[in-house]
């Protein structure tokens, strides 16, 4: 592989007695990994379940590598089901590193496609909210895909600048996630494209972006909340010189040690930075199975918590479910809080707690779309179908992975059920493959007629 002059002069004196053996790595076959979404299923039981063969990522607990060359994760009905997620190993560890609890406000700044803010959402339990900004608009269509298929019903989906944002959400957040964008240097290996991207913006170009994209964010932080940093790029302009950036200008924040893994490098010093810096994390191809990545863990100080203005215009209380809402949920095992919805025309989202007023900020979605309210009925959303357990909604198609059915039921077709459903059964039901929801459908007579989304359906290859 060719790369450009500059950059191999640039890693030979990072890397010193090292590039050898990096410049090595771009002669092995790229790698393929898969993180399970226990937002669903837990790492344990999703191996019983597992359709083809995998091997632990050992410094990621619910990461795995597959061989990308012989199977196809993505046409497999448990990748419509939401059980995993497919992404680079490196690019896992941000996500993994940052210590989310539930209940607590998370923010994803620059969140699509998802890798990042799927893993996130489901540490949050259900419980908090999960803020996915993507400045792109098109890219953040695909954020919410994500989001939706992983069941991440506790969220809001924008698509804004950074620096607009903190004008909504002033030291609001308990932990934000930069993966920042970058010269992709970590990334030459694996997309050849990212070669000539770099030619035409370097770590200078980006480092300017990244500055303003973390201060701005630090202002978005509670006291005592953290920010996890990270890019794919081994620039120390980019990397160590970004956080070192930060702390001078906010000296409350200081960098925190994260869970080790042998194969994990420290931050690289200049003169006269602070030492703190070598907690930061650096992963090197030739050291790891996985791309080039950088992390920083950062801790803001205790100090006064700026008062948020109060909430408006978003929930409207109701003293009740509307009608057609109350009946459908009737077979969810589930508590509305009438307050927390928000009613649009037709449409019915359910709102996460504890927002502040959002008026004037761009949206793809706000909290869970529970589905439309038509002339005296209610039609849940494939939303809402992902956020689902089978054991939360009473009347539930269950079709073992080898069924033909479920194929053709991701593809859009109606399904002929009427072993599976008693003879005088009708109404709305969950279909599931070996027991985790893919959609709905209408039944009728023991035929079931198919509710799934168009835009998600199987594409025949």
């Amino acid at each position: 592989m060719s790369l450009p002059v500059a950059f191999e002069e640039k890693m030979k004196v990072l890397l010193k007695e090292e590039y050898d053996d990096y410049i090595k790595c771009y002669d092995e076959k790229r790698l393929y990994g898969l993180r399970v979404n226990h937002n669903k299923i837990s790492t344990e039981e999703f191996l019983k379940l597992a359709p083809f063969p995998l091997t632990p990522i050992p410094w990621i607990e619910n990461g795995f590598y597959y061989d990308g060359e012989s199977v196809q994760p993505a046409k497999h009905p448990y990748y419509f089901a939401g059980l995993y997620y497919l992404q680079e190993p490196s690019a896992m560890t941000p996500a993994n590193r940052l210590p989310v609890s539930p209940g607590e406000k998370v923010l994803d700044v620059c969140a699509a496609p998802g890798g990042k803010a799927t893993e996130l959402g489901a540490k949050l339990c259900r419980e908090g909210v999960l803020v996915s900004n993507d400045i792109s608009s098109s890219r953040a269509k695909g954020l919410l895909k994500n989001l939706e298929l992983f069941g991440i019903g506790n969220m809001l989906v924008l698509s804004e600048e950074p620096g607009k944002l903190e004008n909504y959400f002033p030291e609001y957040f308990d932990k934000i996630l930069i993966d920042a964008p970058c010269s992709g240097e970590g990334m030459f290996r694996k997309d050849k494209k990212m070669v000539k991207a770099w030619e035409e913006h370097g770590p200078e170009f980006f480092s300017k972006i990244q500055r303003g994209i973390i201060t701005q964010a630090a202002r978005m932080l509670k006291p005592g909340g953290m920010i996890l940093y990270s890019t794919c790029t081994f620039d120390q302009l980019e990397n160590e010189d970004t956080i070192s950036y930060l702390l001078e200008e906010y000296p409350e924040f200081h960098v925190v040690p994260m869970k080790e893994y042998e194969g994990f490098s420290h931050g690289i010093l200049k003169d006269g930075q602070r030492e703190e810096l070598k907690n930061t994390v650096r992963i090197f191809p030739h050291k790891m199975h996985g791309e080039g990545h950088y992390l920083a863990l950062l801790q803001k100080g205790e100090a006064p918590a700026a008062s948020l203005p109060p909430r408006r215009g978003l929930v409207t209380a109701k003293e009740s479910l509307p009608a057609e809402l109350a009946q459908f949920f009737e077979d969810v095992d589930w508590e509305l809080d009438a307050d927390r919805l928000d009613i649009h025309g037709e449409r019915v989202y359910y709102m996460p707690e504890g927002l502040p007023a959002l008026r004037g900020i761009r949206f793809l979605r706000t909290g869970l779309l529970l589905g439309e309210l038509k002339k005296k009925r209610f039609e849940p959303s494939q939303a809402l179908a992902m956020c689902l357990r089978k054991e939360e909604y009473r009347n539930c198609i269950d079709l073992s992975v080898t069924d033909t059915r479920v194929i053709r039921y991701l593809k859009g077709e109606t399904l002929e059920v009427d072993e599976l459903v008693d003879a005088k059964a009708k109404g709305w039901y969950l279909v599931c493959v070996d027991g985790y929801p893919l959609g709905f459908g209408k039944l009728t007579n023991g035929t079931l007629k198919n509710k799934y989304l168009p835009g998600w359906r199987w594409q025949s290859s």
